[in-house]
């Protein structure tokens, strides 16, 4: 795909899968390469609520994103920096969709007794004006792999991540802390949510990640990179490598995973817009 306001290229894919444990899948991720949007969440709550609420997210997200990309014509481009924040106007856009998302995951847990409790995590990546616009809230994650080195640019929401940054937990013993899934930020849980918000400029090559823990809990950062830099025909076939191996591994969890590829080549080809979920 090309980004018309930027001639930057490139491409994306998607895949989720239930895993080898859960008897159906509460996550939820959607590409559309007309606007360089992907997003993923990852629900939790009661019976199908947490699918309920990463359903809502996505949606919520992909619509009122895909109207501000639409009215550009009419106003400004999204990649305009607003002055007072230093933020361009598609991380404005990000984030406030984020937080209309936020809004109605809230009332209808509140409204709704079947949806009582339910929240959702959320990771999304706008590109624009060569840039990665990266909006997150829980422990899913955003990577980028450039020049063989893979770096994590969100950092969990997470009673675990607390732990490590204080001190408690070392990294490497993190895989056997005993509440590792509780999340200290999610959509839908508190009536106001705070956004981690972050702009990164894009090189050719480079490669983004954006996945659930039901794929980090069974693979290591090293085990991602390792993956992620084998050869393939392309970025569809990385994504399942990626799911493939967390499955081979157990896979205790929902797994998902989308991949944004950078391209130097102005003859990629663009993928189409996809909307997936296991069954």
């Amino acid at each position: 795909m090309l980004d018309t306001s930027t001639h930057t290229h490139f491409t994306m894919a998607c895949q989720t899968d239930s895993g080898q444990v859960r008897d159906h899948n509460e996550d939820v991720v959607l590409v559309n390469d007309r606007i360089g949007l992907a997003l993923l969440a990852d629900g939790m709550g009661g019976y199908n609520a947490g699918e309920v609420a990463a359903q809502m997210a996505v949606d919520i997200i992909a619509e009122g994103t895909a109207k501000a990309f639409d009215a550009q014509k009419n106003g400004e481009s999204l990649s305009k920096i607003d002055p007072a924040t230093g933020l361009s106007r598609a991380g404005l856009v990000l984030r406030e969709q984020v937080l209309r998302a936020n809004d109605a995951i809230f009332e209808s847990a509140l409204n709704d007794p079947d949806c009582e409790g339910m929240g959702t995590t959320v990771v999304g990546a706008l590109l624009t004006d060569r840039r990665l616009v990266v909006a997150h809230v829980g422990d899913s994650r955003c990577y980028r792999l450039r020049n063989g080195a893979l770096m994590a640019l969100t950092r969990d929401h997470s009673l675990l991540q607390e732990q490590i940054d204080c001190g408690e937990w070392k990294e490497e013993a993190a895989r056997i802390f005993p509440h590792k899934n509780l999340v200290t930020r999610a959509l839908g849980a508190e009536r106001y949510v705070q956004v981690d918000l972050a702009e990164h400029f894009t090189e050719p090559d480079d490669l983004y990640l954006l996945c659930s823990d039901g794929l980090t809990d069974m693979l290591d950062d090293p085990q991602l990179a390792q993956l992620l830099l084998k050869e393939t025909d392309g970025l569809a076939q990385k994504v399942a490598r990626l799911v493939r191996a967390a499955n081979d591994l157990g896979g205790r969890d929902n797994i998902s995973a989308v991949l944004i590829g950078i391209a130097a080549d102005p003859n990629a080809r663009p993928a189409v817009i996809r909307k997936r979920r296991a069954a």
